[in-house]
């Protein structure tokens, strides 16, 4: 498991003189791997001021991103909506936070009960994304994939008393689906395998762990990156790989892979918008620190 925090603090330095985060323009998924970040940045350093900032990124989400059911997908025009995973993935951070402030644990369990029942159609599947105000599914988007999956994980991770009822919907829901599930998405890939390893001996998580390790290996490319998909040797994604490297972290396998691609996007650039977008970045402190998105580094539950 990396936790190379000298990168991380010049990382996070770098982002904050170019307003990139956590002083930039919202984005709900960056966030949410911000504020881990944060919190494991204070707990493994002992410098509380970084609770302190991740106290700060919420109160800007609740009042940039935050709707009276939900929160909005990110700052920009285009970003309008709500995405479930992106939903689910906040939830893990809030869950994070609460081990130092259990308001957090409050707010997260009324976020679920926010949402919950607007994105889930009983044993059906669970809208990939809704209208921003939750009236309705959001034209042209159908079933997430991976979302059932998603709401188990991070409601296990928040509070699984008062979120019986939600989990055990999702539990019914995995098991409609896990059998014909087969990922060939990067990215997709990453957060299964991050997923897998907080309960690693339920079917579920044993089945799609090595479904996805398989998958994997026929999506290696030289000189160290994973592809979009299979068919796309020459398709790549900075942020989508650093989150391959967090799954692959979390379940313990292929290092060698993960320091090749950590190498290979430090001096890669794609000429695009992703080379100064907050989520290449921070996410790229995530592979080189995953901290508190693993059990190993203190458990959750």
């Amino acid at each position: 498991m990396l936790a190379d925090t000298v990168y991380v603090l010049a990382k996070l330095s770098w982002m904050r003189e170019r307003r990139i985060w956590p002083n930039g323009l919202r984005y709900l998924w960056t966030d949410a791997f911000g504020v881990v970040l944060l919190v494991s940045l204070a707990e493994t350093l002992e410098q509380p001021e970084f609770i302190d900032e991740a106290h700060w990124v919420v109160a800007e989400v609740d009042r940039v991103l935050g709707r009276r059911r939900g929160i909005r997908i990110g700052e920009e025009p285009d970003r309008d909506g709500q995405y479930f995973h992106y939903l689910a993935m906040w939830i893990y951070a809030l869950a994070v936070l609460a081990r130092h402030d259990g308001r957090y644990r409050d707010k997260g369990i009324q976020l679920v009960k926010q949402i919950h029942r607007a994105f889930v159609l009983p044993g059906r599947g669970v809208i990939w994304k809704m209208k921003e105000d939750l009236s309705g599914p959001y034209p042209g988007y159908g079933l997430g994939a991976l979302d059932a999956f998603d709401g188990y994980v991070s409601y296990r991770m928040l509070d699984e008393a008062a979120l019986g009822e939600e989990i055990a919907e999702m539990a019914g829901l995995i098991d409609r689906t896990v059998d014909d599930l087969v990922i060939t998405q990067d990215l997709g890939i990453g957060m299964m395998l991050w997923m897998s390893h907080f309960f690693p001996d339920e079917p579920w998580a044993r089945q799609q762990r090595r479904r996805c390790l398989t998958m994997l290996d026929r999506m290696w490319q030289r000189p160290g990156y994973f592809c979009r998909e299979p068919r796309q040797p020459r398709i790549r994604f900075a942020f989508t790989n650093y989150g391959v490297s967090v799954g692959l972290q979390a379940v313990g396998a292929s290092p060698e892979r993960v320091a090749a691609l950590n190498r290979y996007f430090e001096e890669y650039r794609s000429g695009d918008d992703y080379d100064a977008a907050a989520i290449t970045h921070v996410m790229a402190c995530s592979s080189h620190f995953p901290g508190l998105l693993t059990r190993t580094n203190g458990s959750l539950v």
